[in-house]
């Protein structure tokens, strides 16, 4: 959620940093709003003040004059309607402040939408599918590790069950991600409730802006998280963390559950878009000066999972147009499905200024006895499934059919090879 003071101070230059995500915003709505519950408050302070004075007046006199008493509860009153109307006004700022989105960075590049996304660096060379290639769908029918008939038996269209070494190959996959993580890069690792409430879903964004692409327990106010950063986000809420506890730097392992809505077809093939995965997320809570430099770090993290892979990949900086409602700045990692022969976004990595911290009211000292201040946050997949798992068995299928898994893998898996 954007600062108030920020719009007030130069609504031109939220205006104009808006639109370079395509987006127009009534912030003049906002502005009387904000106008309002100043002169609301300004009313009230006035009122107070008097009635203090008088009530002085009463305590230094004799008995009070009943005309004046009268008065007094009539602004007495007064006070009270005024505080009904601000607690009125300030629900309606919010509201309209949880509507509008994050602002870009100044470097990140202009362009309304993913054609204008930049390739910031590539490892790797993404070799167009041999005559024996075959996508992962076709690979996981033949070696029987991919059973979409049997998903969607039991939940229909766009689910997937894995079986025998594709299952044990996911649980590789999240094992080796999470121990690297949490042994090398200094992540905490966290278990986390995959069902949250519509405040903790407010708080990270994703209400009410995704509330149609999100499940939802109607009967108790439950969402299926689309992603672990919506619990993470929550895990402080309207708390004030003491000096230390910042920066905090989290890992976990969930599903993620999501209304997707392309439409059929080869985007829609196999284990690519689906409602229900898998996904590795990477979280953190950074001093606000530490922000920019905390993104690429977390990049870097990411992309390291990827170069150990050894399978070709590439880093992709959004463009204003495609940015994600919380963030200011995102770096996408993409690797190359050999089979399928297209690129496959296995990461997304944003950082979110204090937007997050702010809608849920999390903040912290900097010291001891400091004023609390809000932390910024950042997230990033490290990585998601089960796109990692379609490079994988592309990339490491032979022309005998089988498939040679990366070296990093096989003491997790039990085994290199999958026939």
């Amino acid at each position: 959620m954007l600062d108030i003071d920020l719009i007030r101070a130069d609504p031109g230059a939220v205006g104009r940093a808006l639109a370079r995500r395509g987006q127009e915003v009534p912030l003049d709505h906002v502005l009387e709003l904000d106008a309002r519950r100043r002169a609301i408050q300004q009313e009230g302070d006035e009122l107070r003040a008097h009635r203090n004075a008088v009530s002085r007046e009463i305590g230094r006199g004799g008995p009070p004059d009943p005309a004046v008493v009268e008065r007094m509860r009539g602004v007495s009153d007064s006070i009270r309607a005024l505080e009904a109307e601000a607690r009125t006004v300030e629900g309606e700022i919010r509201q309209a402040l949880l509507d509008i989105p994050n602002l870009p960075r100044e470097q990140v590049p202009e362009g309304p939408d993913e054609s204008h996304n930049v390739v910031v660096r590539a490892a790797g060379e993404p070799a167009e599918p041999a005559a024996w290639a075959r996508p992962h769908w076709e690979l996981g029918e033949r070696l029987g590790i991919i059973d979409l008939e049997a998903a969607a038996r039991i939940s229909g269209s766009r689910f997937y069950a894995l079986r025998g070494r594709g299952a044990r190959l996911q649980r590789a996959l999240i094992s080796w991600m999470l121990d690297v993580h949490t042994l090398e890069h200094g992540y905490t690792e966290l278990y986390l409730p995959f069902l949250v409430g519509t405040a903790t879903a407010t708080g990270s964004g994703h209400l009410p802006k995704f509330a149609d692409t999100m499940y939802r327990d109607g009967e108790d106010d439950l969402w299926l998280i689309p992603t672990a950063e919506v619990p993470i986000t929550g895990m402080f809420a309207g708390q004030i963390l003491e000096p230390g506890t910042v920066p905090a730097h989290f890992v976990a392992h969930t599903p993620c559950f999501r209304r997707e809505r392309a439409a059929a077809g080869q985007e829609t093939r196999g284990i690519k878009r689906v409602h229900q995965f898998d996904k590795v997320e990477m979280y953190k809570f950074v001093h606000p000066v530490d922000s920019d430099a905390e993104l690429e770090r977390l990049v870097a993290d990411a992309e390291d999972m990827v170069r150990r892979l050894g399978i070709p990949y590439r880093v992709i900086e959004l463009a204003a147009g495609d940015l994600g409602f919380s963030a200011v700045r995102t770096y996408d990692l993409e690797m190359w499905a050999a089979g399928s022969g297209e690129w496959l976004e296995v990461s997304s990595c944003s950082n979110c200024d204090d937007f997050q911290a702010r809608r849920s009211d999390v903040r912290y000292r900097p010291e001891r006895g400091a004023r609390p201040v809000h932390p910024h946050t950042l997230n990033g997949s490290g990585l998601a499934l089960p796109r990692v798992m379609i490079a994988v068995l592309e990339a490491g299928q032979q022309p005998d059919g089988t498939i040679v898994i990366p070296e990093v893998l096989r003491d997790y898996a039990g085994f290199d090879r999958i026939e």
